[in-house]
């Protein structure tokens, strides 16, 4: 599906709970629009094997990140597992100037702030399709400790809860499926992919609540 034409850059902003599966979308998503650009975080947390700076994150400790809070230089910052994350103002206001589409990967705080910041982007929240999917795949990733994996577990209902903020919900239970659905947002037919359509209630109501470890 080809991307929108003629329009103005407009600003993506995808969210989703730990491990749903939203790094490796936006990745197929950009190798099937190689047009749509990336805003690059910064963060404190350190990289995980594989992970490069200025790729994934800009990797920055506590004083750096706190000197460009104080700057002003983040458009959205907030602390998520006890690391912070934040936007950089100057990065993303570039590229939207240049004439590209950009994918904001951030939690659901700093989508909230975002939003109220750039009215005109469009918000997509991605879930995973069950709560065994999301064990699996978090113990999947083999990098965090199982205290960790039950903290996220945890942390993903109150994640998820704030589904309804967003203006799209993509369900990830087929990869391909997925990965088409937001194509066809980011090309302007994601009208049956509204946050508010009726059919996503069963999903959402078997997500919300985990049961006890």
């Amino acid at each position: 599906m080809p991307e929108r034409t003629g329009a103005p850059a407009q600003l993506f902003v995808i969210s989703a709970p730990s491990g749903a599966g939203k790094t490796s979308l936006v990745k197929a998503l950009r190798e099937r629009l190689p047009s749509l650009r990336i805003s690059t975080s910064h963060t404190t947390r350190p990289p995980r094997p594989n992970e490069q700076d200025g790729r994934e994150y800009f990797f920055v400790d506590n004083t750096e990140f706190n000197a460009l809070v104080d700057d002003g230089a983040f458009l959205e910052h907030a602390r998520v597992f006890d690391n912070q994350y934040g936007t950089s103002r100057h990065q993303l206001e570039d590229k939207l100037a240049a004439g590209n589409n950009v994918i904001l990967e951030i939690d659901w705080q700093g989508a909230r702030q975002v939003r109220a910041a750039m009215p005109a982007c469009r918000s997509i929240f991605i879930l995973p399709p069950s709560r065994d999917a999301l064990r699996t795949r978090l113990t999947g990733r083999q990098t965090d400790s199982p205290e960790i994996i039950e903290r996220r577990l945890a942390d993903a209902v109150s994640d998820m809860s704030h589904y309804h903020e967003f203006d799209y919900v993509v369900v990830n239970d087929d990869f391909s499926r997925a990965v088409e659905d937001l194509a066809k947002i980011v090309a302007g037919h994601g009208g049956k992919l509204a946050a508010d359509r009726p059919e996503l209630s069963r999903v959402v109501a078997n997500l919300l609540v985990f049961p006890t470890p």
